[in-house]
């Protein structure tokens, strides 16, 4: 049956950045599915409030991990330490991110390394250090969340839409070494959604309603809409998709 294709039980699924937004969301999605799910983000309060949340919904394991994703060593040991409690790592969704907004006169060089180093290089270290796990399996499903802004622009967002062209193309990369292994590799294009990182948007009503306007489906994406395409790209209904960029923006990126 097609819904059996969904089902995740028996998998393990690592979401970095899933204690809160759109990552915490997902968590739960593949945990309601039956994964067993690890999480790992900088925040250990965030993290244990997190874990809570995720484990009302059902589901395998799950446990948390805190970690700064532009430390290598951090990384490397997190991956190991989720991977040896969870016996497998099937599913790594990279949903840590930042946003420094700004002309380009005001971002500073450390602002703009900065937003790098966590969308791109945080990314990057993670799915370097899950793909040996995944090799040896024979398997994996890896979800980076790159954005709306990887494909279009809107003013002062150097730095953030530099980082997530360079997730989404990272992806593709990686779709294409990796498809040997039977790993898939695909992103998810964001468009707005009322996260932590969008509050200066949210709390401008002129700012919030610019953005409502240039969306054909007039509204704002709710974070649970953001499960079902994950869950999709985590489970074998996906299996002949890879090197994918998937929009859920409303339409924005339509027009």
């Amino acid at each position: 049956m097609i819904t059996e294709q969904f089902n995740l039980t028996g998998r393990s699924a690592l979401v970095v950045g899933g204690n809160r937004g759109l990552g915490i969301e997902m968590a739960k999605a593949l945990a309601e599915a039956g994964a067993a799910v690890g999480i790992a983000a900088r925040d250990a309060s965030k993290n244990d409030e997190a874990l809570g949340l995720i484990e009302t919904v059902g589901g395998a394991k799950k446990i948390s991990r805190t970690c700064d994703v532009t430390d290598e060593a951090q990384v490397a040991t997190m991956v190991n330490e989720i991977h040896e409690e969870l016996g497998s790592i099937d599913i790594l969704v990279n949903s840590a991110g930042i946003n420094i907004r700004g002309s380009i006169e005001e971002v500073s060089t450390d602002d703009f390394r900065k937003v790098m180093d966590v969308n791109v290089t945080g990314s990057w270290l993670t799915c370097r250090a899950v793909s040996p796990i995944m090799k040896k399996q024979e398997y994996g499903r890896v979800i980076n969340i790159a954005s709306m802004l990887s494909v279009i622009a809107i003013p002062e967002r150097t730095p953030y839409t530099a980082s997530k062209g360079a997730v989404m193309n990272m992806t593709r990369a990686l779709a294409v070494e990796w498809a040997p292994h039977k790993i898939t590799a695909n992103a998810i294009l964001p468009g707005p959604f009322a996260t932590e990182m969008n509050l200066p948007l949210l709390d401008d009503p002129e700012k919030y309603q610019n953005f409502v306007s240039k969306i054909p489906l007039g509204r704002w994406g709710e974070l649970t809409e953001i499960g079902g395409l994950a869950l999709f790209l985590a489970s074998d209904a996906s299996s002949y998709c890879t090197g994918g960029a998937f929009t859920i923006d409303g339409g924005w990126t339509a027009q």
